[in-house]
Formats: structure tokens, C-alpha cells, sequence
């Protein structure tokens, strides 16, 4: 609905913050609904996926100038005008202007085009997703804009549409390059040790997971990449990976890259270098070839302020004009924000901040195949093995702009650049012919850090010491550790060394390209020159140092004792995850019925709920018929439980994820006779079974008196560390009467959890007492104990208690999401030698036998 935000927006961005009225400053913040995005997008995605028999005609997202941009737009593109009416349109703030009703640039929003014809059928879309809609007006023969004012009884706005969509005339701007440079870096009486410790608690170079795990990363079940890596879940990944369905291994790569701070030194440098910074995280994945990456180009300027233009003009050139054709890569798409200054007044004195020009580039590329991605994770049961350094600055070490030079409150003159596009070209072709011959055990690109942050996140990814000797590189032991030019780190077994380096030397990378080290045994992380020693720490004390702003910003965020934790675990001896089964992943048990009928198996969402399609995908592949059913089916009576043999409440942010949003779901049924009767009877069948996941699993608790043999469940509350959980943790399945997880007990392997409020809240011990019988499965530690610290219980839950089935089987709730790593290639961590399912796919399976 419209409300008084963004107006004004496309001036507001292009403005200094504080320049303009006060007003209008806090009129252009923008504000965000994700719930009734979901809704729209819901509604937009069952008009699709219909086809040729689509009722939507044509479709315009709202941005900036709101509705009176979107709306001529949308006639306008098809050759039409348009009448309107300003009063249909949903409005929050009846307070508003006309003009600020036609302007303001509300979030979530879209504007169709849909046939007259069809509009009861579109109706009835949004009422089942409960999406507001409005028919706010009409497309005519005439190119002409009409809208009226129904409360004034006026037209505010009668034109020619080719008044609106003239052109305008071209601006000109007259700017001025400025070309004053930093001084020069002053390292003198640098200790090395000292450096390092500060590089890796610069927040552009330290642990982030205070930042990762609050975001879904495994929603959709196709995340074949996420930024943890390995048995420690280190968040250190290159690139990110998604699969393009749930059969195949095709997929798609993206990847970021900003070098803004360079902009202080040479702003056409940091363009050129995002692009490489990009290229070269995208390199970690199987991309067929360099052309068929596009590019998204987000620039950020304060326009108007001395130089600034001018260095925008320069760095779009030598991105648009130079780099990118020369590599063969297109930029289809970007934005851009224009106002990277701030103005204020403070004690009398006029006062201004100014961000430097900045790119931020976002690659993106089909993968042929997502299990040929590689990660920093250094392997150490391969045999030995070798380092091997890829110098894309060729020895020029530029220390301009790099974390060592900010941690000395220092800039410095020299920037480091890509000064030959067909050097990088070369290197990224050559990593991708490695990574398809198998020669390439992980993959590191160097960027915020330089080249020892790049070796220490791989020792952190594997948890193992290092042996370096830069011997044959600078004598500059600064320059060689922390320059962030453009490269990478491979490590290749010794028995494989000499051809990689062969083949670097064939493609013109044998002068850049050396053999730097080698793993060791005993935890520490030792840098010398030849026999000179540089740094010797334990990999532990420099994972620590590397984690403690994550420690510092959780300990603020979120509940202190859970950081505290968290931090402590880097020291303590710890196995990794680890999976041992009582079943073979390789048997299906379901497949004697996947030529027989299908039983139909009712996903049940609400608003909000976002994991029913990668729901459906693993009871279809189990041989069920899936069907997706609204809470607004049930409540309207369009749809009932009565031909349905499973019922599955799946997860997601329901009701805007607000506290006890699966208690306000399961009200909605218990409050409305129909829907506690179509729940209750279908409970009460003996024929028939359910699965609660996630916000479903809270939902169903709280129907656990309609359930028979549910009273002992538990609520579900709020995590203990006050935050949203997004994890790959160690379960344990229990010995139960669940019928999902039967032939499961005793299987111990990771799963993914999302959620905020997981944790089991018994009214008292004798509560407690009488659930464990039906405990089904629980949190475990990666030595197999029954976890109870931060992150591997990661919502506190007591006695790690996070699956509990009914005292029949025939009802399982769990927290974590099952149907999400169904695949081997969408668990973040798996053994080597997994075939194409992953262990969780027997819960689905069991449940098509049992039906039988």
C-alpha cells in the first residue's frame, strides 16, 4: 500500500545526504516488506507457470518515481495510453497529496497488464496467495494519460503521452580531473608478526560468520555453494553455486568483486580491479569459457564534488570501453547511487564525508557442473602435496590501498592494477582446464589481505599448519605477504606438481608461478624466507585472532555466551562433521512403487512459508503426488484432507516470521471450525501421515491436541542466542516409532537448519521425562555427544532435542530441513564417494513404503 517513502528518490539519491530538506532526507528511505514480496511473487509465479494460458499480458516492477513512472511505462511499452484512477489505488496514508500518492516510491509493488477478460481468474489468484490487489485502470487506443482524482473530482495529470516520453535534452557536465596522489607508504620498523595480527582483524579481511549465518543460505534446496566450507564450516568460499533443478548438475555461479579504497589512488585502477577480483572468485567454479560470464555493474559516486565526476567518466570508460570488450565480457545490466556524500552542522561548524568512487561488480555464469566446484579447503589426506602461488601482478607487489596500509591509518601512492586483460583471460582458462583434469585439490583467489590471509583462511578451511618459504619472491617480506594484487593459491599433489607448472608455463603464466609450500602435521602456520623465520603461530591463535570481530559483533547482537562459545570451539580438538549410517544411501526402498499409483501428499503452506517447492521436489522423487495447498484452500473450503494420504506443514518466514508465527498459524486452524475439523479428521485416520519442518514444526506442535499421542510435545521458543539460525550441524537419529525415519536409528550426519525459534521448551523435568521416549532426533556434537554448547546445539534446545514424533510414528516434527540436502550436491560439506542422493532421502522414501 502507498505510504510517504522514497518520494522524491531518483533526486534524493543524486543528492548529498543532508543537503537537501529534512523531509525529503527521510521521505527517500526506503523500507521493506519480504512478506508481501513473497505474496506478489507467489501470485506472479502461479500466472507463469501457466504458459500460453498466463492471464498476466505485460508486467513493471515500482521503483524509483513509483507509480508515475511505472504505470505510463507499462501502457506506454505497449504502444497505448492509459486511464486511471488515483483514489483505487491501496493507500496507508490517507494524508497524503496527489502527487505524493502518484510518487512515492512504496516497496513490493507491481503494475499489470491483464486481460479484462480474465480478471475474476487473476482475482482469485490473489485472494487464495492473500495478496492485496487493486484495478487501479485502463489501457486505451489513444497515447494519452489520464488520471483522475475521484476525492477532488479533478484530473491532476491530462497529457499526451508523447509529451511524457520525449526526449529530454542531453546534459552536459563540464568537470575537472584532479590528480593529487597520497604520500607513499611508510613501513619502516613494521614488524611482520604485528602486521599480520592486524590484517586479520580488519573487518574487510576477518571471520564474517556473525554476518552469514543470520541469512537463509540453504532455502530452495539448490544451493550447491554456500560461503561455509569444509567439516568446520569456515566461511572463506569463493563463489557461490546454485543447481538449475533437482536432477541435474548444470547450475549457475556468482560471484563479487570491489576494490574501492584503490579509487583514493587511481579510480580507473579499482574499476579494473573489481572486475579482476570478480573473475577470479568466479574461476572456482566449472565455467565452459570466459564469454559466457555477464557482468553487474553497481556504481557508487559522490557526483559533484571536486574530481569525482571526472574519475566516474574515466572509470566507466576503461570498464566499458577497454577491459570488458578485451575480455569478451558483456555488463547487461547495473545501477547506480549518485550520492556518496553527507552533509551536516556540528557545533557551529559545517561539516562533510565523501566515499570515494566505488564498483562494485557481481559476476555471474552458467556452470556445466556444480560438482567440480572447488573451494579454499586444503586436503589432507591425499597424499603430500604442494602450494602453488599465481602471481597475476608479476612480481610488482603494490601495496597501495591494502589492508596493511589501512591498519597504519595509511593509504599509499601505488595501487595495484590489471595491466594486461589477456594475462587474466590465461589464468582463468588454465584454472578451469586444471580444475577438469582433476589436478587441482583447492583454490584460494588473493584479494583484502594479500597473499597471507589467502594461506591462513585455507589452513582455517582445513584445519591444518602450513610450511611457506617465500624464497624466490621479493626480499620485501611486507610486500610479498600483503599486497593484494591479482592471483591465487592452488594446492596440487606433489606427484602432480611439475605438469601444473608446465601447463602454467605453456599459457604465460611460468614466470608468475611457483611452489611456495606445503602442508604440516602439527597445527602451526610457519612463513620463512629460506632460513629466515617470518611468522610461527598455531593455526588455532590466528583462526582466533581472525574471529574476533565476529565474536565482538555477536557478543553486542545476540546473546554473549553463545559467542563466547563459539570462539572457544576454533581451540578445542574437534573431528569435524562426520556421517555414519545405519542404512545404504544407495538402496531405494521406494523404487518397487514408483510405477504404481501415486499417493497425493498435501504441501501445505501459508503466508510466508517458502520451502514447499523443494518439498514437493523430494516427495515427488519418493513417488508421491504432490500437490500445493493454501491455509486459504482449507479455510475457504476449496480444498480438503479427505483424498490425501500424507499432510506435510512446511518452513518459511509465516506471518513475517514474528515471534510465535507457527502458533499464529496453528490458531488459524483451531479457531476456525472447518479447518480444526478437516485437521482433526485427518489426524485421527489411521491411513495417513504428517511431517511438520521448521515454522511447520511449530505450527504442528501447537496442534498437538488434535494429534493422538502428541501431548507430550514440546513449544517451540526463540533460539537461545536471540538470533536466526542458519547452520549445518550434526543430528543423531533416535530409535523411535517415527515411520519417516524408520531403519534410520543410530545414523549420525549433518543437516541444514534455518529458523529463529527452535528451541524445545518443556513445562518442567517431568515434561522432559515423558517426551524422550518419542525423541526422534537430536542435536549432536561432531564427537558424537549429545550437544548442548553454541553453534552445534545452535538453538539451546535442551538435551539437543530438535525431532519428536507421535507415540504411533505416524506425526514427525523436526527443526532442521531434511528436504533441502536430499542431494549430495546441496549438503555444504559431504564425504567424497557420495552418489547422487544424500542420506536424508531415505525420510521420504519411508514414507512412500510405509503408504504401501
Amino acid at each position: 500500500p502507498a505510504m510517504l517513502i522514497g518520494l522524491g528518490g531518483g533526486a534524493a539519491s543524486s543528492m548529498a545526504s543532508g543537503a537537501s530538506a529534512e523531509d525529503l532526507d527521510f521521505a527517500s528511505v526506503q523500507r521493506s516488506n519480504p512478506e508481501m514480496e513473497r505474496r506478489c511473487q507467489e501470485v506472479i509465479d502461479r500466472c507463469w507457470q501457466r504458459g500460453e494460458d498466463n492471464p498476466i499480458l505485460f508486467i513493471h516492477d515500482v521503483g524509483a518515481g513509483g507509480l508515475s513512472n511505472a504505470l505510463p511505462e507499462l501502457v506506454h511499452d505497449g504502444g497505448r495510453g492509459g486511464r486511471f484512477e488515483l483514489r483505487t489505488v491501496p493507500n496507508d496514508d490517507p494524508g497524503m497529496a496527489p502527487m505524493e500518492i502518484w510518487c512515492n516510491e512504496s516497496q513490493e509493488r507491481y503494475v499489470l497488464a491483464v486481460d479484462a477478460a480474465r480478471i475474476d481468474e487473476f482475482k482469485a489468484l490473489c485472494e487464495r496467495e492473500r495478496c492485496p490487489y487493486a484495478i487501479v485502470g485502463e489501457a486505451t487506443e489513444e497515447e494519452h494519460l489520464l488520471l483522475g482524482d475521484g476525492h477532488f473530482d479533478n484530473s491532476p495529470i491530462d497529457m499526451p503521452m508523447p509529451l511524457l516520453f520525449g526526449k529530454p535534452p542531453r546534459m552536459l557536465r563540464d568537470v575537472a580531473s584532479r590528480h593529487a596522489r597520497p604520500a607513499a607508504l611508510n613501513l619502516a620498523g613494521v614488524d611482520a608478526k604485528e602486521a599480520a595480527l592486524r590484517v586479520l582483524r580488519l573487518p574487510a579481511v576477518a571471520n564474517k560468520t556473525f554476518l552469514i549465518t543470520i541469512g537463509d543460505r540453504s532455502i530452495t534446496g539448490q544451493v550447491a555453494r554456500d560461503q561455509m566450507v569444509g567439516p568446520w564450516q569456515v566461511p572463506v568460499a569463493d563463489v557461490a553455486v546454485t543447481v538449475s533443478d533437482y536432477d541435474g548438475t548444470t547450475g549457475e555461479a556468482m560471484s563479487m568483486g570491489e576494490r574501492t579504497p584503490l579509487a583514493l589512488i587511481d579510480a580507473p585502477a579499482s574499476g579494473r580491479m573489481a572486475i579482476g577480483e570478480a573473475l577470479t572468485n568466479l574461476a572456482a567454479s566449472a565455467v565452459d569459457k570466459l564469454g559466457d560470464i555477464k557482468l553487474s555493474a553497481n556504481w557508487m559516486a559522490a557526483a559533484g564534488h571536486p574530481g569525482e565526476d571526472a574519475a566516474l567518466y574515466q572509470t566507466v570508460q576503461t570498464v566499458g570501453m577497454e577491459v570488458c570488450p578485451e575480455l569478451g565480457i558483456a555488463i547487461p545490466v547495473g545501477k547506480d547511487s549518485m550520492s556518496m556524500k553527507t552533509v551536516w552542522e556540528q557545533d557551529g561548524e559545517q561539516r562533510a564525508m565523501t566515499a570515494p568512487l566505488s564498483l562494485i561488480i557481481s559476476a555471474f555464469a552458467p556452470v556445466t557442473d556444480v560438482r567440480k566446484t572447488l573451494t579454499p579447503e586444503l586436503q589432507r589426506d591425499g597424499g603430500d602435496s604442494d602450494l602453488i602461488l599465481i602471481d597475476l601482478g608479476f612480481g610488482q607487489n603494490r601495496l597501495g590501498g591494502s589492508a596493511l596500509a589501512q591498519v597504519y591509518r595509511q593509504v599509499g601512492d601505488v595501487a595495484p592494477d590489471l595491466d594486461k586483460p589477456s594475462r587474466l583471460k590465461a589464468f582463468f582458462d588454465t584454472i578451469q582446464a586444471l580444475n577438469n583434469d582433476g589436478l587441482l585439490l583447492a583454490y584460494h583467489d588473493r584479494s583484502d589481505g594479500g597473499l597471507f590471509a589467502t594461506l591462513c583462511e585455507m589452513a582455517f578451511a582445513g584445519r591444518t599448519g602450513l610450511d611457506i618459504d617465500l624464497a624466490g619472491l621479493s626480499v620485501d617480506d611486507a610486500a610479498v605477504l600483503f599486497n593484494e594484487e591479482l592471483g591465487a593459491v592452488v594446492q596440487v599433489l606433489h606427484s602432480d606438481a611439475d605438469d601444473v607448472l608446465i601447463l602454467l608455463e605453456r599459457c604465460g603464466l611460468g614466470h608468475c608461478s611457483q611452489v611456495i609450500g606445503t602442508l604440516r602435521d602439527d597445527g602451526r602456520i610457519v612463513i620463512r624466507h629460506a632460513d629466515r623465520e617470518i611468522l610461527s603461530e598455531t593455526r588455532a591463535q590466528l583462526q582466533q585472532y581472525w574471529s574476533e570481530v565476529t565474536r565482538e559483533m555477536q557478543a553486542l547482537r545476540d546473546n554473549p555466551a553463545c559467542a563466547a562459545e563459539e570462539y572457544a570451539r576454533i581451540a578445542i580438538p574437534d573431528p569435524g562433521l562426520s556421517v555414519r549410517l545405519s542404512f545404504d544411501t544407495r538402496e531405494d526402498i521406494s523404487a518397487p512403487y514408483l510405477e504404481t499409483v501415486r499417493p497425493r501428499v498435501a504441501i501445505l503452506r501459508e503466508q510466508g512459508v517458502n520451502g514447499q517447492v523443494e518439498m514437493a521436489a523430494a516427495f515427488h522423487k519418493a513417488g508421491f503426488e504432490c500437490v500445493d495447498v493454501h491455509m486459504s484452500d482449507i479455510l475457504s473450503g476449496r480444498v480438503t484432507l479427505d483424498d490425501f494420504k500424507g499432510l506435510v506443514a512446511c518452513g518459511g518466514f509465516s506471518y513475517g516470521d514474528v515471534l510465535g508465527a507457527g502458533e499464529g498459524w496453528a490458531k488459524s486452524i483451531l479457531f476456525n471450525p472447518r479447518a480444526r475439523d478437516q485437521f482433526q479428521g485427518f489426524f485421527e485416520r489411521t491411513d495417513t501421515f504428517s511431517l511438520g519442518i521448521c515454522n511447520g514444526c511449530q505450527m504442528l506442535s501447537n496442534l498437538k491436541g488434535l494429534i493422538p499421542g502428541a501431548d507430550h510435545w514440546p513449544h517451540f521458543v526463540r533460539n537461545r542466542s536471540e538470533q536466526f539460525e542458519a547452520r549445518f550441524v550434526m543430528v543423531e537419529v533416535e530409535d523411535s516409532a517415527s515411520i519417516l525415519l524408520a531403519g534410520m536409528a543410530g545414523s549420525r550426519m549433518p543437516i541444514a537448519v534455518a529458523h529463529g525459534e527452535g528451541r524445545a521448551e518443556f513445562r518442567d523435568t517431568d515434561h522432559l521425562a515423558e517426551a524422550r521416549p518419542s525423541v526422534a532426533v537430536r542435536f549432536i556434537e561432531n564427537n558424537g555427544e549429545i550437544a548442548s554448547r553454541y553453534p552445534a546445539n545452535p538453538n539451546g534446545t535442551p538435551e539437543g532435542i530438535t525431532g519428536l514424533t507421535s507415540t504411533d510414528g505416524r506425526v514427525t516434527i523436526m527443526m532442521p530441513h531434511p528436504e533441502r540436502v536430499i542431494r549430495s550436491v546441496t549438503n555444504s560439506w559431504h564425504p567424497d564417494g557420495w552418489g547422487e542422493d544424500g542420506p536424508w532421502m531415505r525420510l521420504f522414501r519411508n514414507g512412500r513404503r510405509w503408504v504401501d
